[in-house]
């Protein structure tokens, strides 16, 4: 039930709270980091001292993309970051999250209220005469009103509102991120099919070449039939790749058409002709594990998610204590619109009115259980988002320095193998070899450039994950993160 009382009976219990003015709940401090890292904060990674030639300590430049020296690609991702439909939608996330803040704040001001009415009705004498009979009525009055913050309910509403606000702007980021990592893959991606491609048909060119000759020294009985049959077989199998690479890089530049906001059709014309993989011409900057870790906006989105859940198990407690509201009201009561401004039809109100509503104190108990039971999860997805962070960020290390030492080998293969074929070249000119002996070799240097092809491809999206590891793009306000 609601009761409102007069300020002459209430108003040492409304001094009482006013001086006792605390917010319910819990404060909020940033988290500490999970595990052992809150006594031994995370340094500089592993990788970066196994392959020195390929990383760098340096701190990671937030244009990363602008690293590769690719005007074309600069250009796309700026037009990604305008007409992207995900950035969109990140955007309205965010805009929502401030108008609800901003909300929150007016709810927390001074409220004006205006009334009026127009009534018919017979008045009471309380029983003594004859009654005055049926009359209108006239009813105008203007009133404002502020309620106090006693127990701090809206103070933990404001913390609330705001920590949701730095989380949607966190999330934006991440989207951001996300999105620009996506158009580097895709370009990347077109672009490693194209040289891919090549390649192949390069290869089944060779393999037509050694067919035909096959066939004829078969004719002239040089050759079993059998040797025929296999090298139709290999050239099969060397045709077959090139429709593969043909549809992978036309799904690359249908995501990079629709990633720029165009439909899959609309993609870069010039792009369906690129064969050169893009790549960096300086070690990665990686910088270390606490830059990671103030840097990520997924940590910064949970820590604010955690931040916002702690504002909320004071919002929850507050239930169960009272309201107090100061207020004043101006009003008039006629029976006659000419005799409303009379002194006789004013009345006023003012003072303070204390509303309670007496809870069942179990329920609010057990609504203020759950309240604490989401901070205490907020603060582990928290924990595993940090842990997480880390090992992706290790993982796409490790992975590229692995991917690395495979490239040097086929490198090293390939190079062999063209040697190999230059060599034989002159042996073919001086008569010592067969044309299909020359043949044979070509085809190995093929075969070693398609490998090193997919190893470049694959370094190519090591560097992308890495990058989107390392959460590069945009760096953290110094309010919206923890401190490591």
């Amino acid at each position: 039930m609601t009761s409102g009382m007069t300020f002459h009976a209430l108003w040492p219990v409304a001094f009482s709270l006013l001086a006792g003015c605390a917010s319910v709940g819990p404060n909020y401090t940033p988290p500490p980091l999970p595990g052992s890292l809150a006594d031994h904060p995370p340094g500089a990674f592993a990788e970066t001292s196994e392959h020195p030639s390929a990383f760098s300590a340096a701190p990671l430049t937030q244009d990363w993309w602008q690293l590769y020296h690719e005007p074309r690609l600069d250009a796309l991702v700026r037009q990604a970051l305008t007409a992207n439909t995900d950035l969109r939608v990140a955007a309205a996330n965010l805009e929502q999250a401030r108008a609800l803040a901003r909300g929150t704040r007016a709810a927390a001001g001074v409220q004006t209220t205006v009334s009026g009415g127009l009534a018919v009705g017979e008045v009471s004498n309380g029983g003594v005469g004859p009654t005055s009979g049926v009359h209108p009525s006239i009813d105008a009055g203007f009133g404002v009103s502020y309620e106090v913050d006693v127990v701090g309910r809206i103070r933990r509403e404001l913390e609330a509102a705001a920590a949701d606000v730095q989380a949607q702007a966190a999330a934006a980021d991440l989207t951001r991120i996300t999105v620009v990592a996506n158009v580097v893959g895709a370009y990347t991606n077109a672009c490693a099919a194209g040289a891919s491609l090549q390649v192949a048909r390069h290869s089944a060119d060779l393999q037509a070449q050694s067919l035909a000759l096959t066939e004829r020294g078969a004719h002239a009985g040089l050759y079993a039939p059998l040797d025929v049959t296999r090298s139709r077989a290999l050239l099969a199998q060397l045709q077959a790749a090139v429709p593969g690479l043909e549809g992978a890089r036309r799904t690359a530049l249908y995501q990079l058409a629709v990633l720029t906001g165009n439909a899959p059709n609309d993609y870069p014309a010039d792009l369906a002709h690129c064969q050169r993989i893009p790549t960096l011409a300086q070690p990665i900057p990686v910088g270390d594990g606490t830059a990671l870790i103030r840097r990520r906006p997924d940590i910064r989105q949970a820590e604010r998610q955690l931040a916002a859940a702690t504002a909320g198990i004071g919002v929850t407690t507050a239930k169960l204590y009272p309201s107090v509201s100061l207020g004043a009201s101006i009003g008039t009561t006629s029976r006659k619109i000419s005799t409303l401004a009379d002194r006789s039809a004013l009345h006023f109100d003012l003072g303070p009115l204390i509303s309670w509503t007496f809870p069942n104190t179990r329920v609010v108990r057990a609504e203020i259980d759950q309240a604490g039971a989401a901070q205490q999860a907020a603060l582990a997805h928290f924990d595993g988002v940090v842990l997480d962070s880390l090992r992706e960020a290790q993982s796409a290390l490790t992975t590229y320095g692995h991917d690395l030492d495979v490239n040097a080998r086929l490198r090293a293969a390939r190079d062999d193998s063209h040697r190999a074929a230059v060599m034989e070249q002159r042996l073919l000119q001086g008569g010592t070899v067969s044309q299909l002996e020359a043949l044979d070799v070509q085809r190995s240097l093929a075969s070693a450039e398609t490998a090193l092809a997919a190893s470049d491809t694959a370094l190519a999206n090591d560097r992308v994950r890495i990058f989107l590891a390392l959460g590069g793009g945009w760096e953290a306000g110094p309010t919206d993160t923890p401190r490591p």
